[in-house]
C-alpha cells in the first residue's frame, strides 16, 4: 500500500516523486508485490504508467 508520498520543498518539480514511484514499482515487480495506491499522487502515476499494472493492486 502506497498510502502517502513525500518530497521536500527543494526537490519538488525535479521529478523526484515520479522516481520514488517508479522505484516501488520496480521493487514490488522484484519481490511479487500488489500495491494499493490509496496516495493521489501514486494514484496518478499508476493512470499515467499503464506498465505499473502488473502490479497494481484492483
Amino acid at each position: 500500500m502506497v498510502d502517502h508520498t513525500f518530497v521536500s520543498d527543494s526537490l519538488r518539480g525535479q521529478g523526484v516523486g515520479q522516481e520514488l514511484v517508479r522505484r516501488v514499482v520496480e521493487f514490488a515487480q522484484k519481490e511479487g508485490i500488489k500495491i494499493m495506491p490509496l496516495c493521489p499522487f501514486a494514484q496518478s502515476q499508476f493512470d499515467r504508467h499503464k506498465d505499473y499494472d502488473d502490479v497494481l493492486l484492483k
